[in-house]
């Protein structure tokens, strides 16, 4: 159907509706759609039609706007505008793909339409599409060469498609059609050279930009930016005389960045210990005051030097009273040797400390603030904690904690030596301790929520939240709306913790769902950092956009996801209802009445809270409706809302649980748990050539890992069992197995395993679940590798222990194991009397903490638990 060209009058509308459209006007845009559709003759008028869906689809109403912009396009088939609103359509719903194809059906009808090939350039670039985002910028390019953007936009174009050179080239003409005076500061201008150079520097180009640098680094207004830069430069090109200059002046500007120090080392390049000791002495005379020059070279001194070097930095940080030393020397804690220097350093402080008031008695009698001990405490406290000494490093707290009850520090570090311990409900107790020492200091809050939620304190958590969330509003869905994933991800593993699946799993979509608003938002820089010229930055935006869900927030999430779907497909919830009606019919009379009186009292508590939380929301929703009309920008309805008991029945766990893994084994390859856990949902999918790639690519990365093990256990056995297989898919695997496992069977292979880690105990407890899975007449010899504690056996953790437990407890390890159990639970309280996996039967229901004052438990200690 051929166009329907309209006459002034309505023309005239029609181009009022468009300005109203992007003035944000709907509601007068309607009228005016109105005016013009209530003529009979324009009835039917395509664009009209789709511009007053478009309109629409900006209020909310989704389903009338895409049956009018439909309608307009079957009215109009030839109409660009038609096609362009449906590709606006389809980009307010995300279907960045089909807006795509929207946009070339338009320009088939008029190609050089600006605002169109704009509106197509943004999605390809949004969707990486960067041979056609560079064919669009050409197009720009032709049709505007004046504007500054269309010479920007076709550079970062061929900057994201790695032609560097191309790119250079392009900025280069497009700079020299600026006309700015030498000394004028324009900030835009600065900005376009310093994008130039780093195009350069990517390029490899190291001697042009070092000259580019140098010809312009008078217009460059970063100046910090154009010296560290040089720095770089120089080095790469060899020149290191200059490069140390340069990074000696970066010093004097700031002597506490690690980084300067670096770039000094590798200008400087010393050949022995006495040289690299060297450089810092004279940072010592110039920066008498500074502790980094201090604090780097006990990473490569040893012996005498590294403990005279020690000295001096703890004795200025323990004066001073600085909390994190303890933190800046952890890094240290992997060399025994220095860590029994350490050690004995820091005792001898208190020691003299307490008797005489100085560090030593060869001081020349200048005393110490009383604080000074407190710190050193504090320091040791730390100390014996790393060490996995739990009542030593309590001893130490305590004492500190007597001599200032009101220092936050002594409680925040009480509390972490509990959750070190084993036990995290005397931690959340003790952060609470410091929390209530300073209601105003959010990350004290932020920290005490932390831990309550890792002890399942949810509701607590919640609270102590809201004391820094927005009034009016509940504080779990704020923190929701502020993208506060630390909070979700310890949410979702306390809910998992309590089996309660559907909070779990809406825990893990939300963070799913914050990711994906991240990805959108990037949408509205590619026109804002074009017209800034904050081009490095947007560079720096696109590739980090690239990589998003590598971040340790979405591994966690997907991962505790993965986990949840592969139980609910193993253990499917069953309907609470008919649970209820089997265990009735099994009661007495008087049973069944006592049982339907706590029901009823239970309803009525439910409906109460139901209430309460009804007129909460009803609240909630009219503030949110308010703002809503308020706000005529919003495009597009709700999203789905998030339902726990559906999410905790899904249709395919599977599939679900796939969705989450896709992200994970395109941009977290380089973690075991990502093909392991691709394993376990293709094992359960029974996909064998999938099941073969992921464990290749996991025995790649660490081919001894326990986990990998039963892996590679279960699948030589299913594979061997396995009879319905395709011949090609059987060759395949064939070919593979022998690879893998040479001519081995199931058993040998795990006996090898066994022999080859038999002094690990997490190996063990590897081999010995497998020998159960292949033969469960081995339950006992199994139960006996997997129980060992002796002291040469290395891998011992409250973590692998309580696996081990739980091994014996759920039958892993052969059936009726109790009594291995509880004999195996005594054992590992007397090594972790903290922790509350080893507490004994009944102790959580009549203890809820452990002594406040920490006093010691009868049993041995593990000196190293943390495996240093």
């Amino acid at each position: 159907m051929p166009s329907v060209t309209l006459p002034q009058k309505e023309n005239a509308l029609f181009k009022r509706i468009l300005r109203c459209y992007e003035h944000k006007q709907y509601r007068n845009g309607l009228k005016f759609c109105k005016q013009i559709l209530s003529n009979p003759k324009f009835a039917e008028h395509g664009e009209t039609l789709a511009m007053k869906g478009l309109t629409l689809n900006c209020l909310g109403k989704k389903e009338d706007a895409y049956e009018l912009v439909r309608r307009g396009l079957r009215n109009d088939l030839k109409s660009h505008v038609c096609w362009h609103v449906y590709g606006l359509l389809q980009r307010s719903d995300k279907k960045y793909d089909e807006a795509i194809k929207c946009y070339r059906n338009a320009l088939k009808w008029d190609k050089d339409n600006l605002q169109i090939l704009r509106d197509l350039s943004l999605l390809q670039i949004q969707m990486r599409d960067l041979e056609g985002y560079r064919e669009t910028r050409y197009q720009l390019l032709q049709l505007r060469p004046g504007q500054r953007a269309s010479w920007i936009g076709y550079a970062v174009a061929y900057h994201l498609l790695e032609d560097f050179e191309m790119a250079a080239k392009i900025v280069e003409e497009f700079r020299k059609t600026q006309q700015t005076s030498p000394d004028k500061v324009d900030y835009e201008y600065s900005e376009l050279l310093l994008y130039q150079n780093q195009i350069l520097r990517e390029a490899g180009l190291h001697k042009e930009a070092l000259e580019h640098l140098n010809s312009y680094e008078k217009q460059m207004c970063d100046k910090l930016a154009v010296e560290e830069t040089r720095g770089e430069l120089l080095l790469k090109l060899e020149r290191p005389e200059e490069a140390s200059e340069i990074y000696t002046r970066l010093l004097e500007r700031n002597p506490e960045n690690w980084a300067y120090y670096k770039g000094l080392e590798n200008a400087l390049k010393p050949g022995s210990v006495e040289e690299h000791q060297k450089i810092y002495e004279e940072s010592w005379r110039k920066f008498p005051r500074g502790l980094v020059p201090r604090r780097l070279p006990l990473n490569f001194l040893t012996g005498e030097k590294f403990r005279d070097c020690l000295d001096i930095y703890l004795r200025m940080n323990f004066t001073k009273g600085c909390p994190p030393v303890f933190t800046t020397l952890k890094s240290l804690y992997t060399d025994r040797e220095k860590v029994t220097i350490i050690e004995e350093l820091v005792l001898g402080y208190e020691s003299c400390l307490k008797s005489s008031r100085m560090f030593s008695e060869d001081d020349d009698g200048k005393e110490e603030p009383p604080t000074t001990l407190l710190w050193v405490q504090y320091f040791l406290a730390q100390h014996f904690d790393f060490i996995g000494k739990a009542s030593l490093a309590l001893e130490y707290i305590n004492t500190a904690i007597d001599s200032t009850p009101t220092l936050i520090e002594l409680f925040l570090v009480k509390a972490k030596i509990y959750k070190h311990a084993g036990n995290i409900k005397e931690a959340a107790r003790w952060m609470d301790e410091a929390q209530a020492l300073d209601t105003a200091d959010r990350f004290i809050n932020s920290k005490c929520a932390k831990y309550m939620l890792k002890a399942g304190l949810i509701k607590e958590a919640e609270e102590m939240c809201s004391k820094f969330t927005r009034e009016g509003t509940s504080a779990v869905e704020n923190l929701n709306e502020m993208q506060c994933m630390w909070f979700q991800t310890e949410c979702a593993l306390a809910y998992k913790a309590m089996n309660k699946f559907g909070e779990a799993l809406k825990k893990c979509h939300e963070i799913e769902r914050h990711f994906v608003e991240i990805t959108d938002d990037q949408f509205d820089f590619h026109t804002y950092c074009m017209r800034k010229m904050t081009l490095r930055s947007y560079v720096d935006l696109l590739k980090l956009e690239d990589i998003l869900r590598q971040h340790p927030f979405y591994y966690k999430a997907a991962r505790t996801a993965i986990q949840i779907y592969l139980d609910l497909h193993d253990k499917p919830l069953t309907d609470d209802n008919k649970e209820r009606q089997a265990d009735a019919e099994n009661l007495t009379d008087k049973e069944l009445k006592k049982l339907r009186n706590k029901q009823r009292r239970a309803q009525k508590k439910a409906q109460l809270e139901e209430e309460k939380k009804n007129a909460e929301k009803e609240k909630q929703l009219k503030n949110q409706k308010k703002k809503k009309e308020d706000d005529d920008e919003e495009i597009g309805g709700p999203k789905e809302e998030l339902i726990p008991d559906k999410l905790a029945k899904p249709e395919n766990p599977l599939e679900e649980a796939v969705k989450f893994l896709i992200p994970l084994k395109n941009l977290v390859r380089n973690k075991i748990e990502t093909h392991l856990l691709a394993f376990e949902i293709y094992f359960r999918k029974e996909k064998y050539l999938l099941m073969l790639q992921s464990i290749k690519r996991a025995v790649a990365i660490e081919p001894s890992n326990p986990w990998l093990h039963q892996c590679l256990v279960r699948f030589f056995k299913k594979v061997s069992e396995s009879a319905d297989l395709a011949e090609a898919v059987r060759t395949v695997l064939k070919q593979e197995i022998s690879r893998l496992f040479g001519d081995s069977n199931p058993q040998s292979f795990n006996k090898n395993y066994l022999s080859q880690h038999s002094s690990c105990i997490p190996h063990r407890l590897a081999a010995a679940k497998m020998m159960v899975y292949l033969e469960p007449s081995s339950d006992k010899m199994a139960c006996e590798i997997a129980t060992a504690l002796a002291k040469p056996l290395s891998g011992r953790s409250i973590q692998i222990c309580s696996e081990v437990l739980e091994a014996l407890r759920s039958g892993q390890l052969g059936e009726d194991q109790q009594k291995a159990a509880e004999s195996y639970r005594a054992t590992c309280h007397k090594i972790y009397p903290y922790s509350l996996a080893f507490m004994p039967p009944g102790y959580q229901d009549n203890h809820t903490t452990i002594s406040a004052n920490g006093d010691l438990s009868a049993g041995e200690h593990d000196d190293l638990a943390h495996e240093m």
